[in-house]
This record gives structure tokens, C-alpha cells and sequence, in this order.
């Protein structure tokens, strides 16, 4: 058998997390993370994230299992515009970015570096992971 450079990858498994405390989202995606100040949401996340996410890009979210990015720095820059209004798109522009990321996966010249989450995890669940993300130890 001859040598790949793509990995033989595993299909992305859902974590197993209760989400029956947290608030009913709208049908389809939101623009903004609708559970960002939701305390339930961060546990929730907390969960999810070790289950889903910790294989790659680390406990808490770090990095630290490179090449894997720190996750804790989509939005960052966010908190330091004074500007209300502008703070708030990036923080749109941000989620977007987290969402379409997880959603889609990460390819690069046809090889897998994320696997694609879209139907395996709810919103709820993704929303409550980035609500963890948000909220872990910032570097």
C-alpha cells in the first residue's frame, strides 16, 4: 500500500451534554451568540469543548496540542474597542468566524485540519462551547 499524506480521519462523534436547562434558541443560526451571558451555557460548554474539542486544541482551549490555534484569541481585540457599536460587530464578525469554522471544518490544499461539525452539533451546543472559550484563562 502506498503512502498518504492525507490522514485516515474519524468521523466527528457528539458529545454527550444535557442542554434541556438552557434557553430555547430561534430555528437556524444567530448572528450573535444568543447564550454569551448565560452561566449554564459556559458548564454546558466546558463539557462539550473536553469531549470535542480538547483532542486538538487543548484543555483550555490554548493551543497547547499545536498545530491546533489558541482558541481563546477569536475576539480578543474585541474587548478594547471603546466604541460600542464597533465593539459589538466585531464580536459579530467573531462569532461568525467561530461558527462557520466549526460548521465547515478547515481545509487546506485538500487535507483536513478540523473536521466539519454541521449536523453533529446543535447550536445550542456550539454556542455554549464558545460561551466556555470566551470565558476560559486569556493569555
Amino acid at each position: 500500500m502506498a503512502w498518504s499524506p492525507v490522514r485516515a480521519a474519524t468521523a466527528p462523534q457528539a458529545p454527550e451534554v444535557d442542554t434541556r436547562g438552557l434557553p430555547a434558541l430561534a430555528p437556524g443560526w444567530a448572528e450573535r451568540n444568543p447564550l454569551r451571558e448565560v452561566p449554564l451555557a459556559q458548564a454546558i460548554g466546558r463539557q462539550a469543548y473536553h469531549q470535542a474539542c480538547a483532542r486538538c486544541h487543548g484543555v483550555e482551549a490554548d493551543g497547547s496540542r499545536a498545530p491546533a490555534p489558541d482558541l481563546r484569541r477569536i475576539g480578543k481585540a474585541c474587548q478594547r474597542l471603546q466604541d460600542l457599536s464597533w465593539r459589538e460587530r466585531c464580536l459579530s464578525d467573531s462569532d461568525h468566524f467561530f461558527v462557520q469554522s466549526v460548521r465547515f471544518g478547515k481545509k487546506k490544499f485538500d487535507i483536513e485540519h478540523m473536521p466539519a461539525w454541521d449536523g453533529v452539533l446543535s447550536p445550542q451546543v456550539v454556542w455554549s462551547i464558545r460561551s466556555f472559550i470566551e470565558n476560559a484563562p486569556k493569555p
